[in-house]
C-alpha cells in the first residue's frame, strides 16, 4: 500500500506541469457513425447525432445498454473509427492530430499483451517505440507497476497472470506514456471486487493529482457514479445522448460514500434516465 501511494504521488508530480500545456477539452457536434451492412442492405447506424462537451480535466463515464455505441464513441474519439457525419474537436485539434502527438492513453476491455515479453517489458514497449531513454523507461515501469500493485510480478509472463492482473498491466502501460487524455473501455470488468475497489481509489487519486481528462466506459452505474464528475447515458441502438447527469458528490470519495442517500439517489437518477430499457 505504501509503495502504491508513493507511486501515485510521484506520478502526479511528474506530469502535473505537462497537463497544463494542453487543453484536453473535447467538443462533439452532430456525430453519427454508420457501418456497412454485411449483406449489402441499409447501413447499420451505431451512433446518431451525438452532441457532447467534456471540459478539460473532467472525469466522464459513458453508460448504457449493450450495443448502444459506448465503445464506438470511445473509438471515434481516439481516431480508431471514422465518423460518418459530424465532428470532434480536442483542444482545437482533430482526433488524428491528437493521436499522432501521442496524447491519448487507451485501455481496452481486453489487454493486448505479448506473451514473449515479461510484464516489465510489456509496460516498457510503447516507450521503446517512442525512443524514451532507457533510464527513464526503467523508472517509469517501476513506478507504474508499484501503482497497480504488480511490482513483484515484473519478471512474470502474461500466461502466468490472472485475467485481472493482465488488465492491470494494460493500465500500467497506458499510464506510463503520461497521456493527457485517458480513454478506458471497461478496464475493471475482469477484476474481483476487492481489487476493483482498490483500483477505483487509486484511479481517483491519480486523477486528483493530474486532472487529466478521462472518458470511462462501464456497464456499472455504481462504478460510474463513484468515479465521475458526470455520467453520460446513451440510449439503445442507435446510440443517442439520453441524459447527462452531473455527479455533485464531494471529493475525495471513500468507499463509505456508497452507503449514503445522496449516492444512491444519483444511482437511481442515472438508472431512470435509460430509454427503452
Amino acid at each position: 500500500m505504501l509503495r502504491t501511494r508513493k507511486a501515485i504521488m510521484d506520478y502526479g508530480k511528474d506530469i502535473v506541469s505537462e497537463t497544463e500545456e494542453f487543453n484536453a477539452g473535447i467538443v462533439i457536434k452532430n456525430l453519427s457513425v454508420q457501418f456497412p451492412d454485411k449483406n449489402g442492405g441499409e447501413p447499420v447506424e451505431a451512433l446518431r447525432n451525438i452532441n457532447l462537451e467534456i471540459k478539460p480535466g473532467e472525469f466522464v463515464s459513458l453508460v448504457g445498454p449493450s450495443g448502444c455505441g459506448k465503445t464506438t464513441l470511445l473509438r471515434t474519439i481516439a481516431d480508431l473509427q471514422q465518423p460518418t457525419t459530424g465532428s470532434i474537436s480536442i483542444g482545437g485539434l482533430t482526433p488524428r492530430e491528437v493521436r499522432l502527438q501521442q496524447k491519448f492513453g487507451i485501455v481496452f476491455q481486453n489487454p493486448v499483451l505479448y506473451e514473449w515479453r515479461t510484464v516489465r517489458r510489456n509496460v516498457c514497449m510503447p516507450m521503446e517505440i517512442m525512443g524514451i531513454p532507457k533510464p527513464e523507461r526503467t523508472r517509469r515501469v517501476t513506478q507504474m507497476l508499484e501503482l497497480v500493485g504488480l511490482y513483484h510480478f515484473g519478471k512474470k509472463h502474461p500466461h502466468e497472470l490472472s485475467g485481472g492482473m493482465q488488465q492491470r498491466v494494460g493500465i500500467a502501460r497506458a499510464l506510463a506514456l503520461r497521456p493527457k487524455i485517458l480513454l478506458m473501455d471497461e478496464p475493471f470488468s475482469a477484476l474481483d471486487e476487492f481489487t476493483k475497489e482498490k483500483l477505483h481509489l487509486d484511479l481517483q487519486r491519480i486523477w486528483s493529482k493530474t486532472r487529466k481528462t478521462i472518458i470511462f466506459v462501464t456497464h456499472s452505474i455504481q462504478e460510474a457514479v463513484f468515479l465521475s464528475d458526470k455520467v453520460v447515458v446513451l440510449s439503445p441502438h442507435p446510440g443517442r445522448v439520453s441524459a447527462v447527469v452531473e455527479i455533485d458528490l464531494p471529493r475525495p470519495r471513500g468507499l463509505e460514500i456508497k452507503d449514503t442517500a445522496e449516492f444512491n439517489a444519483l444511482v437511481s437518477r442515472v438508472r431512470n434516465s435509460f430509454e427503452g430499457v
